[in-house]
């Protein structure tokens, strides 16, 4: 019962955000330069009639209070309207969710390679601390940290797409494992800046863990080193690894909005940018609504696995609850 107060109380703190972000991005809009009517008429004449029809069809003419009222409930029955500008007319779910499939497969390719590599060598940085390894890996991280996705995107497409040929430099490509050599150079660069994340959180928190005296009792029992590893290190440094690693899918999809417009990927990066430069309202903030929900939901899922992975974030719940 405790836990499910504590997700209800998560939940509605999650639609109120969700609430509040739709109305400032609304706002926002409203209140940006220009007008969505000179990118509805087109080439048409501005004649009253037409600007009249346009603006009833898409609620121009009723204020502001009303007009993201009357969003709000299209929206709560999942109808994000028609885009006005980038495919004219076309339902602006439908066409977030052709582009969204593309962004989350990068974002989940990365972070496949993020825990994939970062994790272990963090591990091992931590249970060597000072010795080569761990200079190694430290000086791998503070490098890798320092490279922008966008510069470490425009360095990969030069070398293994353009120079040896090895990857293909744009577009999705058919099938599945033309998908994959596709978002393979993307999926690079961005786990690049990522994975430094990754490696020094795993590195401290094993540290912190190899320092403590279970880990020492468990050698002193004779307890083979993979077992320490696993059993003890692992699990106890799993926490803020988690945590991290949940942030990191948020990373993954912000910054992939500059590694789509790098390899010509069309993601919701490439389409929020369409949306933002024509002011294509629908889009916009269907795609906040989007973000945000997805941002929420991460967070969720990440408190949900500390409370598996760690008991005394259980009394905390409860305390809160």
């Amino acid at each position: 019962m405790t836990i499910i107060l504590f997700l209800a109380k998560r939940l509605g703190a999650m639609l109120l955000l969700l609430l509040v972000l739709s109305f400032l991005v609304f706002g926002l809009l409203a209140a940006s330069p220009g007008s969505p009517v000179q990118t509805l008429l087109g080439s048409r004449p501005p004649t009253p009639e037409v600007l009249a029809a346009l603006q009833a069809k898409y609620h121009l003419d009723e204020p502001f209070l009303l007009q993201y009222w009357s969003w709000l409930g299209d929206a709560l029955r999942l109808d994000f309207r028609q885009s006005i500008s980038i495919q004219t007319d076309q339902d602006v779910l439908l066409l977030m969710g052709d582009r969204a499939a593309i962004t989350l497969q990068l974002a989940f390719y990365a972070v496949v390679l993020v825990v994939g590599f970062g994790i272990p060598l963090g591990m091992a940085a931590g249970m060597r601390r000072g010795r080569p390894t761990d200079r190694a890996v430290s000086f791998l991280a503070t490098f890798a940290i320092s490279a922008p996705p966008v510069v470490l995107s425009i360095a990969l497409l030069y070398v293994f797409g353009v120079a040896l040929g090895w990857f293909p430099v744009y577009g999705i490509g058919e099938g599945f494992s033309e998908r994959v050599a596709h978002l393979t150079l993307p999926a690079l660069a961005l786990a690049g800046f990522l994975s430094a994340v990754v490696i020094r959180q795993t590195r401290a928190a094993t540290l912190t863990v190899m320092q403590q005296d279970y880990i020492t009792f468990a050698r002193i029992r004779g307890l083979s080193p993979a077992r320490v590893l696993i059993r003890y290190a692992l699990r106890n440094s799993a926490l803020p690894v988690v945590t991290s690693t949940g942030m990191l899918v948020i990373t993954a999809v912000s910054a992939g909005v500059f590694v789509e417009q790098v390899f010509s990927l069309p993601g919701i990066g490439t389409l929020l940018l369409q949306a933002v430069v024509n002011k294509d309202i629908p889009v916009v903030q269907g795609l906040a609504v989007l973000l945000g929900a997805l941002v929420v939901l991460v967070n969720l899922v990440v408190d949900l696995l500390s409370l598996a992975l760690d008991p005394r974030t259980r009394t905390i719940a409860k305390a809160g609850a």
